[in-house]
């Protein structure tokens, strides 16, 4: 999985692209833990080109919500593919992690 970030106006932009599995989760981990140390606590994930996420990357999700409430922030996945959507609704976590169609339209309410 390629990993990437960028900071925005009002949020951290996460860009992850491949497969979001037991292999690539701690890394997505590890990179929010970065941003949210680096003072950014409102994070977008951006899974346009996550083609594959199992329960270690929907652990890894859940994981990353809480590190950026806890840092007075939060988190929200944008331009989420079908095979990740289907996770998200068979585990009930959609309503949890609500999608949003781009990652400039994710904290667009606020």
């Amino acid at each position: 999985m390629n990993l990437s970030y960028e900071v925005k106006d009002r949020y951290a932009e996460i860009s992850a692209a491949g497969r979001l599995n037991m292999v690539s989760a701690p890394k997505l981990r590890e990179m929010v833990a970065e941003v949210v140390a680096a003072g950014s606590a409102r994070i977008v994930i951006n899974l346009e080109e996550t083609t594959f996420m199992d329960s270690s990357g929907l652990g890894a999700l859940i994981g990353c919500l809480k590190a950026a409430r806890q840092a007075g922030g939060d988190l929200r996945i944008a331009a989420v593919q079908p095979q990740v959507q289907m996770v998200l609704g068979l585990t009930s976590m959609d309503k949890v992690l609500t999608s949003h169609a781009s990652a400039a339209l994710a904290f667009g309410d606020d």
